[in-house]
């Protein structure tokens, strides 16, 4: 504790209270790990997964990264949903952005900040496919919240094209898949309406989802 003291404090603080709560809590958690839930989510300090959904820890499996990127050639990323999906058996995938993100900013606005570049360089071609209805907005935050709100459905589309969910879906396995945005100054999250269950219905829903967005020009 000769670093960061505070954080010690807090945690030793937050230990007790846990403990004092529910007790025996750590050791049942030590026992087990057994989510039905896998978050992939922004890395912004503004949102904190368990405490959105009210979840304790052992409940959500997190993945977190920079604007919530689903990426093919990202071995991390893929590396935790398979584990999820076929050692952890969860039984939902929820991918969730956040309305005001960072990455999704810079990626708009052409910022440059080093090798960061690179990854935001997959939210450009989020950009790049959409630019039609994208440049039909006068209003730039509106703009960059449909941005936003298309982002998080591509990269759920992402994950249902991994290799990693087909198989799963091929053999049967429960395993739904959501898009969700989170609104840091009311704290609320939205659906965006992408549930997928199967392969099947990928690509219908995804498209649905895609058409409901882009008639929307508020």
């Amino acid at each position: 504790m000769k670093f960061l003291p505070n954080l010690f404090s807090n945690n030793v603080q937050w230990a007790k209270q846990v403990e004092t709560d529910e007790p025996g809590f750590f050791k049942t958690l030590s026992e087990q790990q057994t989510p039905e839930y896998l978050w992939i989510g922004c890395a912004d300090s503004r949102v904190p997964a368990n405490e959105i959904v009210g979840l304790k820890p052992g409940e959500l499996f997190v993945h977190r990264n920079i604007a919530n990127c689903v990426v093919h050639t990202d071995l991390n990323c893929l590396s935790v949903i398979q584990y999820a999906v076929e050692v952890l058996k969860v039984k939902h995938i929820i991918v969730t952005g956040h309305y005001g993100c960072g990455g999704v900013m810079s990626s708009m606005n052409n910022a440059k900040f080093g090798l960061v570049d690179n990854w935001l360089r997959h939210i450009k071609d989020v950009q790049h496919k959409h630019h039609v209805h994208l440049n039909a907005f006068s209003d730039p935050v509106q703009k960059l919240d449909r941005l936003t709100e298309l982002h998080v459905i591509e990269q759920v589309m992402n994950v249902a094209n991994t290799s990693i969910v087909q198989d799963a879906w091929a053999r049967g396995q429960d395993l739904q898949l959501h898009s969700w945005i989170y609104r840091l100054d009311d704290g609320m999250l939205r659906d965006l309406d992408t549930c997928i269950t199967s392969a099947e219905e990928a690509t219908p829903i995804y498209l649905a989802a895609i058409k409901k967005l882009t008639s929307d020009m508020t």
